[in-house]
C-alpha cells in the first residue's frame, strides 16, 4: 500500500503556549507533501518531523487568521535562501494575495522560485487541487470570517493483476493495461476469460478530512461520511459551550458527535485552547462519545 500520513506539526489554538505550536499539518501521500494551514513555527516544526522541504509544493490555507497563516510568510522565504526552483502553489480563501503582495515584494524581492495564489469561495465544495493520485476538496465551515476544511480523497486504483492467470493464459503484455482497467480477456481462439480470473481488486481509497475552526455543523457529516480520519477542532470542553459557541468554535463533545454522525474510522482532535494545560480532558470527552478519539501533539504521525 502506498504512503498516506498525517503529520501534526501544531496543534495549538491562538494564544502562544509553551505546550504547543500554532495549527499546521502536512500530508504525506506517495512522497508528495501536502501542509494545511501554516501557523507560527511550522517550518522548524517541518525540519523535526523530518519531512523535505522540497516535496512540499502546495500549501492549503483554511481561512486568515494568523494563527493559521503567520508562519507562510518565514517558510516562503526559507524557500528562497534555500535556492528552490520549484513553484509553490497557495490555496486559499479569498483575500491571502492582497495580503501577502507586500509583504512578498518587500522581504522576498528576486526570488528563485514563483509563488502562485489560487483562491476560492468558501461557501460550497469546490475540488481546488487534482492529480492522478488524489483529489482535494473544500469543506465549506463556519467561522468568524470565510472559512473552510479540506477533504483529501485517494483515487481508486487499477486492479491487481494475478501474475500466474496472466502466465497461464498468455496474455499478451500490451492487453495488461486494459486488463488492470476491468476489461475480460479474450483468447485468439475466441475464449473470453473474465477479469475477476485475471486480477484481485485494489486496496479501498483512503480520505482525510480536515475540518478547522469552525461552529459546530451537522451537515459536515454526509460530505466526510467514512473518512479513513476526521481532524476536528476541539477548542474547549463541553462546559465552555457557550464560549464556543460565541466565539465560533468546537467543543470535544460536539466534534466527537460529528465523528460517531459521520461513521468515521479514527478521530483527531487539536486547536486547544490556552486555558487547558491537560488536554486528557478533552479527550475523555470525546472518547465517551466516539471511543476512537486521540489527542493531536506535535511531531505525531498518524498511517491511514
Amino acid at each position: 500500500m502506498e504512503k498516506f500520513e498525517l503529520h501534526i506539526l501544531g496543534c495549538g489554538s491562538a494564544l502562544p503556549t509553551t505546550r504547543h505550536f500554532a495549527t499546521s499539518q502536512v500530508v504525506n501521500l506517495r512522497e508528495k507533501l501536502f501542509m494545511i494551514d501554516c501557523g507560527e513555527g511550522a517550518q522548524m516544526q517541518l525540519r523535526k518531523s523530518r519531512l523535505k522541504f522540497s516535496r512540499l509544493n502546495h500549501v492549503f490555507i483554511s481561512h486568515l487568521h494568523g494563527d493559521h497563516c503567520f508562519g507562510l510568510l518565514g517558510l516562503i522565504s526559507t524557500f528562497g535562501l534555500l535556492g528552490r526552483t520549484a513553484e509553490l502553489h497557495i490555496h486559499s480563501p479569498k483575500g491571502m494575495e492582497e495580503l501577502f503582495a507586500p509583504m512578498l515584494d518587500f522581504f522576498c524581492k528576486n526570488m528563485s522560485y514563483k509563488v502562485t495564489f489560487h483562491e476560492f469561495e468558501t461557501q460550497q465544495p469546490v475540488v481546488v487541487y487534482e492529480d492522478r493520485s488524489m483529489t482535494v476538496t473544500t469543506i465549506p465551515l463556519r467561522h468568524r470570517i470565510p472559512c473552510c476544511g479540506f477533504l483529501f480523497e485517494e483515487k481508486q486504483c487499477p486492479n491487481h493483476i494475478i501474475r500466474e492467470m496472466i502466465d497461464f493464459y498468455q496474455v499478451p503484455v500490451y492487453e495488461l493495461n486494459r486488463i488492470k482497467n476491468g476489461e475480460d480477456f479474450v483468447t485468439p481462439e475466441g475464449d473470453v476469460i473474465p477479469n475477476s480470473r485475471l486480477t484481485r481488486p485494489s486496496d479501498p481509497p483512503r480520505k482525510y478530512a480536515y475540518c478547522s475552526d469552525t461552529i459546530y455543523l451537522k451537515k459536515i457529516a454526509e460530505q466526510i461520511r467514512g473518512v479513513d480520519l476526521l481532524f476536528h477542532e476541539a477548542t474547549f470542553a463541553q462546559s465552555e459551550k457557550a464560549r464556543a459557541k460565541a466565539t465560533f468554535h468546537t467543543t470535544a463533545a460536539q466534534a466527537a458527535q460529528l465523528a460517531l454522525d459521520a461513521q468515521v474510522k479514527r478521530l483527531v482532535i487539536g486547536h486547544f485552547s490556552a486555558r487547558y494545560e491537560e488536554e486528557q480532558v478533552l479527550l475523555k470527552e470525546a472518547a465517551s462519545v466516539f471511543p476512537q478519539t486521540v489527542l493531536a501533539k506535535e511531531n505525531l504521525c498518524i498511517t491511514l
